[in-house]
């Protein structure tokens, strides 16, 4: 990659060389698609478009024995509009269970969706059938006969008070750490406890922390530049301390030679790069463990989550909460933290003193 670009642009052309590689495996119908949305879709969304479609077709020719001699990237036309409404029904049977083998170690390992993963990889065949409809590739769209699975709603997982203040002793003390995790964390304290307040005070993505560059803080206004889903850009405020965390950790940060191309990251690894989404994840994982042993599934989003809840119930404006968290529709925000209005709701009718009434006997 060129020293010149940045990290989004970087992990923008490695998903566009991704999608190009699984654009081979797939029928040319598939890149026909793929270019209708290029301009509205970010390459991260039509990745995850190509994910999916490759996933079907590998159901369909391993399943249906109408297509067991024909590999996907040579489908036309017909072979679409053999594709039945049965196939698609056995293909969500299929999405609740399944192997995939690992490309670089060649190990199939088990696979399993829930509601939220079945209805996302069928919605992705829909848009795909109901491009080839439009476009008069097949004659009907038989993805609108699919019923799709019901979503049943889910608790908001975020971390309480004194879970939050749990996680952050365990980074100062190491309580509770393996003997290894300990030695790591003497090279490592003033990293994740940066890290950790900024997802906690800012609730930025993890993506978006990893990308983060040391010119985009400010911390005359205690401020950040942040690049967003899709490319825009955003500028958060952070409290003072996040500020004094961020400060200790570039004190550190400024004595530590990076590898070449990675001199503007903010957060580096051991091995002096920028680092990784997984990297991050995996020691949010290492902390909440100890911090709350029986909230399995804690990871940077939870704290995002984390910090939404906070501040939605601190200043009761979703439309505030919805412009910090980057959501571009303040209906997702609104699913997310709607319930906690009902919360308060029902604390208001428990807060209001009535006078006493006399029975009559």
């Amino acid at each position: 990659m060129p020293e010149t670009m940045n990290y989004h642009a970087q992990m923008d052309a490695k998903r566009m060389d991704r999608l190009r590689l699984l654009q081979k495996e797939l029928p040319v119908a598939c890149t026909d698609f793929f270019r209708s949305i290029a301009q509205t879709t970010s390459t991260l969304t039509r990745l995850a478009y190509a994910y999916d479609f490759r996933l079907f077709f590998q159901y369909l020719t391993s399943e249906n024995p109408f297509f067991a001699d024909i590999e996907p990237k040579f489908m036309t036309d017909q072979h679409f509009e053999m594709i039945k409404l049965r196939d698609i029904d056995g293909y969500q049977d299929y999405l609740s269970q399944y192997y995939v083998t690992d490309e670089s170690s060649g190990e199939a390992h088990l696979v399993q969706n829930h509601e939220l993963g079945i209805m996302r990889k069928l919605c992705s065949l829909r848009s795909l059938f109901e491009y080839l409809f439009k476009n008069g590739h097949i004659s009907a769209d038989i993805t609108k006969l699919i019923t799709l699975p019901k979503l049943h709603d889910k608790p908001i997982l975020r971390l309480e008070p004194d879970e939050m203040q749990k996680l952050l002793d365990t980074v100062s003390t190491g309580d509770g750490l393996t003997q290894r995790q300990q030695k790591l964390l003497k090279f490592t304290r003033t990293r994740d406890t940066a890290m950790l307040l900024l997802f906690l005070g800012t609730g930025i993505r993890v993506s978006e922390c990893v990308g983060l560059n040391i010119e985009d803080l400010d911390f005359d206004l205690n401020a950040f530049l942040v690049t967003r889903k899709g490319g825009d850009q955003s500028i958060l405020y952070f409290p003072d301390q996040v500020a004094s965390a961020l400060q200790e950790y570039l004190d550190e940060r400024e004595k530590i030679i990076p590898l070449e191309g990675h001199e503007d990251a903010l957060f580096l690894s051991l091995q002096k790069r920028r680092i990784t989404q997984r990297a991050v994840q995996n020691l949010v994982k290492k902390y909440a463990l100890v911090a709350a042993p029986l909230k399995k599934r804690i990871s940077p989003h939870k704290l995002r989550s984390t910090f939404g809840t906070n501040l939605y119930q601190e200043t009761g404006d979703i439309y505030l909460v919805a412009d910090v968290l980057g959501h571009s529709d303040v209906n997702t925000t609104r699913r997310h933290y709607a319930a906690m209005s009902d919360a308060n709701k029902r604390k208001a009718s428990r807060s209001v003193i009535l006078p006493q009434t006399e029975t009559k006997e």
